[in-house]
């Protein structure tokens, strides 16, 4: 089965990311394809690289960044949520002026679309969050 994930809390603050991550794990041990992660709203929170959790916590955003290299998952945030929130990858912080970029590795920037076609081409849309 092909799957399409959705993520719209941020780390830390909600469960949604946590299962999400769960669950899209569980999903590639046994098989199952994921077609992209989408990460939407308060979830884009998920792809920055300046979280910098306890050492007895979970770094949520750096397990997203390991699933991804270790199953060439597309890890996707939504453009628009993205820049409100500050998360800006190199290209987006040139064109807008910023000194640096702060995106995770493995995770990019992009639109809606990215989301419509994950809909398209997975056999399921899993959503995490409101």
């Amino acid at each position: 089965m092909k799957f399409g994930i959705v993520v719209n809390e941020g780390p830390y603050t909600h469960q949604a990311s946590d299962t999400a991550y769960q669950f899209t794990r569980a999903a590639l041990e046994k098989g199952h394809e994921i077609v992209r992660v989408f990460f939407y709203h308060d979830g884009v929170n998920n792809g920055t690289r300046l979280t910098t959790p306890p050492q007895d916590d979970r770094h949520i955003s750096k397990r997203w960044s390991e699933l991804a290299q270790e199953h060439d998952l597309d890890l996707v945030l939504c453009i628009a949520a993205a820049q409100r929130r500050g998360i800006v990858d190199e290209d987006e912080a040139k064109r807008h002026g910023k000194d640096a970029n702060n995106i995770a590795p493995g995770f990019r920037i992009s639109g809606l679309g990215q989301l419509i076609e994950a809909s398209i081409d997975a056999d399921s849309l899993v959503s995490f969050g409101d």
